[in-house]
């Protein structure tokens, strides 16, 4: 089946850098939320943290907006600029030593999660709820991933079992509030720059 709309290559080119480069921005840029005070007087809108980063919006947002190619091709060129000793780009630094890093998993996952986005978001004319199970489908992929990734690394000894489980509640269930809200937030944004490119 074909996507019903493309986006041509300079463009797409153009998108890939901007994922790469909202991606290494979003790795050390904590997510908050903006919720407005009962006290009016005193400090109208409060922030509160999210406890994760935008990092992972970056390649949904770029999904969403430029489809499957540009949004896969900005997650392969952040995880080997990450993998390089010379670009320290993910949040412990970088080089070929984090591969033995459990959250690398869900960093894999970046790729494939946005190429599904990318991929369901193009099928139809962009709705506000197309693109928010394009981003959801994005988001479980980068999940599944991620699990796939721990659960290599507890057979290979590199993670015992408690730590297993202590890293799966913490990258994968104590995360995803926080994600939940920023797959909205991209929903949003991509809906509106969709109406706003006229594709």
């Amino acid at each position: 089946m074909v996507d019903r709309f493309t986006v041509a290559i300079p463009t797409e080119l153009l998108w890939a850098l901007i994922g790469l480069l909202l991606t290494i921005a979003g790795t050390f840029l904590p997510a908050s939320l903006a919720v407005p005070s009962r006290d009016w007087g005193h400090q109208a809108i409060q922030m509160h943290a999210l406890g994760i980063t935008y990092q992972f919006g970056a390649g949904l947002l770029v999904g969403c907006v430029a489809g499957k190619n540009p949004a896969t091709l900005s997650q392969v060129a952040y995880v080997l600029l990450g993998l390089t000793p010379w670009f320290p780009i993910f949040s412990k630094g970088g080089g070929l030593g984090y591969l033995a890093e459990p959250s690398f998993g869900y960093i894999l996952g970046f790729i494939p999660g946005a190429w599904i986005c990318g991929y369901l978001a193009f099928k139809a004319v962009p709705k506000l709820e197309i693109l928010l199970v394009s981003c959801l489908a994005g988001l479980l992929t980068i999940h599944l991933t991620g699990l796939l990734y721990l659960g290599g690394l507890r057979l290979l000894g590199v993670v015992n079992l408690a730590n297993f489980l202590q890293l799966l509640l913490k990258f994968s269930v104590e995360a995803l509030p926080g994600q939940f809200a920023v797959v909205c937030a991209v929903t949003i944004l991509a809906y509106g720059l969709r109406r706003l490119l006229f594709y």
